[in-house]
């Protein structure tokens, strides 16, 4: 049995097939890991979204931020944006099915026995694993229960932007929600900075990626993440594996065979 860790793939459901080629993936035998972002941006969301699912308990998918948005625009509580490719999904018979079992992903997933942690965006750099599994699990429960619209309808927005033990409400909840989806660079006191999206070297106001943040709580632990199609799939850091190399923008969809750390990717280009 092998396990793959594959990039955000953006409903690029042709490119995906084609990885899974290339990597001789065995559903049977097999296990698949998304970062996320299986949706939206790209050509056959509605495809990818249903191919995932098929796969049951062979598949691991964490939410990541554009599996949200499709959420609260599948459930009214958002205008589509520019660029989104969701009308597939929308209008599709199973869409109520689709939305349901996309609303029970989690926020973060832990393999103890094989020893990685994966999430969509990152983990705050003062969150140990047991705190991250806590908190990701507050918002699990209100995202698969009757407060999911509500959630949906308050998660947008960019503040409060550090975690702070005593926040409450839909601000904790935010928060909480911005640092596993949408975390790029950080400040020095802590707080995050959603707005810069650019590579690692010569950030502005002395940011620091999340990982990059001394004395990180969690160290120790082998995370996975997608999200920063700027790194190209390169961290420079110990244990910190980067899988988004920007398929749905024509360069490259990756998995990361998790037994031996191995990388095989495809050219988006054509897709």
């Amino acid at each position: 049995m092998t396990t793959y860790a594959i990039g955000d793939i953006q409903g690029c459901y042709s490119a995906l097939q084609y990885l899974l080629e290339k990597i001789q993936f065995e559903p049977e035998q097999d296990t698949l890991w998304f970062t996320g972002d299986l949706i939206n941006r790209g050509p056959e969301s509605l495809q990818t979204l249903r191919f995932v699912k098929s796969l049951g308990d062979k598949h691991c998918s964490v939410l990541g931020n554009h599996d949200l948005h499709t959420l609260a625009v599948g459930y009214g509580l958002r205008k589509k944006a520019k660029g989104d490719t969701l009308d597939a999904i929308l209008q599709a018979p199973d869409r109520e099915e689709l939305m349901n079992w996309l609303r029970h992903r989690p926020l973060l997933h832990h393999d103890a026995k094989l020893g990685y942690t994966i999430v969509h965006a990152g983990i705050a750099p003062n969150w140990s694993l047991t705190k991250a599994l806590g908190l990701a699990k507050e918002v699990e429960t209100v995202l698969r229960g009757d407060g999911m619209q509500d959630f949906l309808n308050q998660m947008y927005g960019n503040q409060p932007d550090r975690w702070q033990d005593n926040l409450t409400g839909w601000d904790r909840l935010r928060c909480i929600t911005n640092h596993f989806t949408r975390m790029r660079f950080c400040y020095p006191d802590g707080r995050i900075e959603l707005s810069y999206k650019g590579t690692l070297e010569s950030p502005p106001n002395g940011l620091k990626a999340w990982f990059q943040m001394p004395h990180r709580a969690n160290q120790e632990l082998k995370i996975i993440f997608g999200h920063w199609a700027a790194l190209a799939g390169a961290t420079h850091t110990p244990r910190v594996y980067a899988l988004d190399t920007g398929c749905v923008w024509g360069y490259a969809l990756t998995a990361m065979r998790l037994e031996d750390e191995k990388r095989v990717s495809i050219s988006c280009h054509s897709f």
